[in-house]
Protein backbone atom coordinates (compact mmCIF):
# COMPACT_ATOMS: atom_id res chain seq x y z
CA UNK A 1 0.00 0.00 0.00
CA UNK A 2 1.28 3.47 -0.76
CA UNK A 3 2.11 6.08 1.88
CA UNK A 4 -0.90 8.28 1.07
CA UNK A 5 -3.33 5.44 1.73
CA UNK A 6 -1.56 4.45 4.94
CA UNK A 7 -1.48 8.01 6.25
CA UNK A 8 -5.17 8.49 5.40
CA UNK A 9 -6.29 5.38 7.28
CA UNK A 10 -7.82 5.97 10.64
CA UNK A 11 -6.92 4.08 13.79
CA UNK A 12 -9.44 1.37 12.94
CA UNK A 13 -7.46 0.30 9.87
CA UNK A 14 -9.77 1.60 7.16
CA UNK A 15 -10.15 4.77 5.11
CA UNK A 16 -13.31 6.85 4.79
CA UNK A 17 -14.21 7.70 1.20
CA UNK A 18 -16.38 10.53 -0.04
CA UNK A 19 -19.04 9.77 -2.64
CA UNK A 20 -16.79 11.28 -5.35
CA UNK A 21 -13.82 9.14 -4.22
CA UNK A 22 -15.98 6.01 -4.26
CA UNK A 23 -17.32 6.87 -7.71
CA UNK A 24 -13.74 7.21 -9.01
CA UNK A 25 -12.71 3.92 -7.35
CA UNK A 26 -15.67 2.08 -8.92
CA UNK A 27 -14.84 3.57 -12.33
CA UNK A 28 -11.29 2.21 -12.02
CA UNK A 29 -12.64 -1.26 -11.21
CA UNK A 30 -11.20 -3.86 -8.88
CA UNK A 31 -13.13 -2.83 -5.75
CA UNK A 32 -15.89 -4.86 -4.15
CA UNK A 33 -18.78 -2.75 -2.84
CA UNK A 34 -20.79 -4.30 -0.01
CA UNK A 35 -24.14 -2.93 1.18
CA UNK A 36 -24.56 -3.78 4.88
CA UNK A 37 -28.16 -2.51 5.17
CA UNK A 38 -31.27 -4.63 5.69
CA UNK A 39 -33.28 -6.02 2.76
CA UNK A 40 -36.03 -3.48 3.49
CA UNK A 41 -33.55 -0.60 3.25
CA UNK A 42 -32.01 -1.98 0.06
CA UNK A 43 -35.50 -2.16 -1.50
CA UNK A 44 -35.69 1.65 -1.15
CA UNK A 45 -32.66 2.09 -3.42
CA UNK A 46 -29.04 1.00 -3.73
CA UNK A 47 -25.76 1.85 -5.39
CA UNK A 48 -25.89 -0.19 -8.63
CA UNK A 49 -22.56 -1.99 -8.08
CA UNK A 50 -23.36 -2.83 -4.44
CA UNK A 51 -23.71 -6.42 -3.28
CA UNK A 52 -26.06 -7.04 -0.33
CA UNK A 53 -24.36 -8.37 2.81
CA UNK A 54 -26.34 -7.41 5.93
CA UNK A 55 -24.14 -6.33 8.85
CA UNK A 56 -25.18 -9.23 11.08
CA UNK A 57 -23.98 -11.76 8.46
CA UNK A 58 -20.47 -10.35 8.00
CA UNK A 59 -18.84 -12.48 10.74
CA UNK A 60 -20.33 -15.59 9.09
CA UNK A 61 -19.31 -14.65 5.53
CA UNK A 62 -15.90 -13.05 6.08
CA UNK A 63 -14.13 -16.32 5.26
CA UNK A 64 -15.67 -16.28 1.76
CA UNK A 65 -14.11 -12.93 0.94
CA UNK A 66 -10.66 -12.11 -0.48
CA UNK A 67 -8.68 -10.21 2.15
CA UNK A 68 -6.49 -8.56 -0.48
CA UNK A 69 -9.28 -7.21 -2.72
CA UNK A 70 -10.19 -3.57 -2.14
CA UNK A 71 -13.45 -3.76 -0.16
CA UNK A 72 -15.79 -0.83 0.37
CA UNK A 73 -18.69 -1.01 2.83
CA UNK A 74 -21.71 1.27 2.82
CA UNK A 75 -25.00 1.66 4.70
CA UNK A 76 -27.59 4.41 5.10
CA UNK A 77 -25.43 7.06 6.77
CA UNK A 78 -22.00 5.50 7.37
CA UNK A 79 -22.21 4.17 10.94
CA UNK A 80 -22.87 0.49 10.35
CA UNK A 81 -20.51 0.38 7.41
CA UNK A 82 -17.74 1.88 9.58
CA UNK A 83 -18.33 -0.99 12.03
CA UNK A 84 -18.11 -3.49 9.16
CA UNK A 85 -14.92 -1.88 7.82
CA UNK A 86 -13.30 -1.90 11.27
CA UNK A 87 -14.28 -5.56 11.74
CA UNK A 88 -12.83 -6.52 8.35
CA UNK A 89 -9.60 -4.61 9.03
CA UNK A 90 -9.29 -6.28 12.45
CA UNK A 91 -9.63 -9.65 10.71
CA UNK A 92 -6.80 -9.20 8.25
CA UNK A 93 -8.32 -7.25 5.37
CA UNK A 94 -5.65 -4.89 4.08
CA UNK A 95 -7.52 -2.59 1.65
CA UNK A 96 -10.74 -1.55 3.43
CA UNK A 97 -12.94 1.52 2.96
CA UNK A 98 -16.13 3.04 4.35
CA UNK A 99 -18.44 5.30 2.33
CA UNK A 100 -18.61 8.35 4.58
CA UNK A 101 -22.20 9.50 4.92
CA UNK A 102 -23.52 6.29 3.34
CA UNK A 103 -26.02 6.13 0.52
CA UNK A 104 -27.50 9.44 1.73
CA UNK A 105 -24.23 11.22 0.86
CA UNK A 106 -24.00 9.24 -2.39
CA UNK A 107 -27.50 10.31 -3.49
CA UNK A 108 -26.98 13.91 -2.33
CA UNK A 109 -23.84 14.04 -4.51
CA UNK A 110 -26.01 13.18 -7.53
CA UNK A 111 -24.60 9.68 -7.95
CA UNK A 112 -26.76 6.90 -9.45
CA UNK A 113 -29.19 4.98 -7.23
CA UNK A 114 -31.13 2.00 -8.57
CA UNK A 115 -34.13 0.11 -7.22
Amino acid sequence: MNKEILSAMNMNGFKNLSAAELHAKLEQGGARLLDVRTDAEIAQGKIPQGEPLPLHLIPLRLGEMDKKTATVFYCRSGGRSAQAAAFAAANGFTDVYNLQGGIIAWANAGMPVSM
